[in-house]
């Protein structure tokens, strides 16, 4: 049996930076919202596409297609990793424009 469990860690952080709290809170939506917005977007469309062609495969094959979990995957970790930056405020680490881990 092939494990398929998705792990997402984030590091405590000793200290997070004031100004970039101040920076995130006033301007993060121009600098966060806007360019991981509408990248995530489009990439939210292909992964419901993905998901719809997995359910098929999963319904005629009995197995959830590697390259189609990988994909969605990525798109949960990098919607994650922005939630985390910006909303959360649980980093100082701007996330990188990838679902890779």
């Amino acid at each position: 049996m092939v494990d398929s469990t998705v792990k997402f860690t984030i590091d405590y952080p000793e200290k997070l930076s004031r100004k970039k709290l101040v920076l995130k809170t006033l301007l993060g939506w121009l600098y966060v919202g806007i360019p991981h917005g509408i990248c995530l977007f489009f990439y939210g469309i292909a992964a419901g596409i993905a998901t719809f062609i997995a359910w098929w495969a999963v319904l005629f094959t009995g197995r959830y297609p590697k390259g189609l979990f990988e994909f969605i995957v990525g798109y949960i970790r990098w919607g994650l990793r922005v939630g985390a930056y910006w909303g959360y405020l649980f980093t100082d680490k701007y996330p990188p424009f990838s679902g890779k881990e």
